[in-house]
């Protein structure tokens, strides 16, 4: 039985209100940077919720007002290559494995995300029941800019999205707010940050959880990313980075000057993350999400062993001279063979349960 409440002892505390189960991030120094200490406080008790008959269902939520989670601690993951690469190809593979169990968690689970939630605070929400937007609520997947590329299962999310705007998410890094989020399906509900304690204490008083949300929920206005949904479906549709790059040259009337803003963050992009993210979640439309997390932990380990991821976190995160120097340098120096070697299996698999088995053990 967990207690009512335990310590922030790893950058997360763990409560037990009632017939509610809360999750509750709390490095907000580091806006929740996700790492190990974070990940196995919350793989441990996941059974435990699951197993409960007491508790109705789960919440997530962050301490900070900034943001829900602002990705996974890179710099931690790099640091732990450097001094031993089975570290930090364990760290991945346990954060893919979490993800899963989160998607196949049995009962009804909320995010509650008001502030930035970028990368593992992605993985963390997406695969919840329900996703609340709060007043802050800003989305990105930013990774290209990083030397990396869409992980935590984000290929499968962002592959399910209409006109194209997965592979724009994915491929540009740019963020969202709560409207757009809401109208490409990324969230389900808009409730006012004010009333995330009170859904709480309903659902501690196991409230069922579609009216307690549908009840606050409020519209959020006007798509501003909708209005260039005809540019996006014909830019991102072309077959290859190179390829979306031509058309959105090619654009003209109202819509130039905005695509040429599009086609000018690409081009500061790592080459090979763009050319490995248009490939992955071009993949992830035919497949269940287990099999995009599998080849997740494959690419990243390809990443962690090449340039480009370090380099990245060192230019943005480290030096903050926000001067990567990429290899290759242009996407057209990406060799199809150093390419198509990215998404080749491993000789040691992330190997993860059916769902059928994750739900049968919960």
């Amino acid at each position: 039985m967990l207690n009512d409440t335990s310590p922030s002892t790893s950058g997360v505390r763990i409560e037990r209100r009632n017939a509610l189960g809360i999750i509750t991030l709390d490095r907000p120094k580091a806006l929740n940077a996700f790492d190990s200490e974070m990940r196995q406080a919350i793989a441990g008790v996941l059974p435990e919720f699951a197993k409960d008959p007491i508790i109705y269902g789960l919440a997530f939520r962050s301490s900070s007002d900034r943001a829900f989670c602002a990705g996974g601690d890179v710099r931690k993951i790099i640091a732990a290559y450097r001094e031993d690469p089975s570290q930090a190809r364990a760290m991945f593979a346990d954060e893919y494995a979490l993800d899963w169990a989160l998607e196949c968690f049995s009962k009804p689970s909320v995010s509650l995300i008001d502030g930035a939630v970028m990368g593992s605070g992605v993985g963390l929400s997406a695969f919840n029941t329900h996703r609340v937007a709060g007043d802050n609520y800003r989305f990105a997947m930013p990774e290209t800019a990083i030397g990396l590329f869409p992980d935590v299962g984000a290929a499968h999310v962002l592959a399910r999205l209409p006109h194209e705007m997965g592979l724009y998410l994915g491929l540009t890094g740019r963020t969202i707010g709560r409207a757009d989020a809401y109208a490409l399906g990324l969230v389900t509900h808009c409730v006012s940050s004010d009333l995330h304690d009170d859904i709480i204490e309903q659902l501690g008083e196991a409230w069922p959880i579609d009216k307690l949300l549908d009840d606050r929920h409020v519209e959020p206005g006007e798509s501003d990313l909708m209005r260039h949904a005809l540019t996006i479906s014909n830019c991102f549709a072309a077959a290859s980075p190179a390829a979306i790059l031509d058309r959105l040259e090619a654009v003209t009337g109202s819509e130039s000057e905005w695509a040429n803003g599009v086609r000018v963050d690409l081009l500061e992009r790592a080459p090979m993350s763009l050319e490995v993210t248009v490939r992955h979640i071009r993949q992830a439309r035919t497949e269940e999400l287990r099999d995009t997390l599998v080849r997740d932990y494959r690419l990243a380990c390809r990443f962690l062993e090449d340039r480009d991821f370090a380099e990245g976190v060192r230019a943005l995160l480290i030096d903050k001279d926000k001067a990567p120097k990429w290899h290759p340098a242009v996407l057209s120096d990406v060799d199809p063979v150093r390419l198509d070697a990215y998404f080749r299996p491993l000789s040691d698999e992330l190997v993860l349960p059916a769902r059928e088995h994750m739900q049968a053990i919960s």
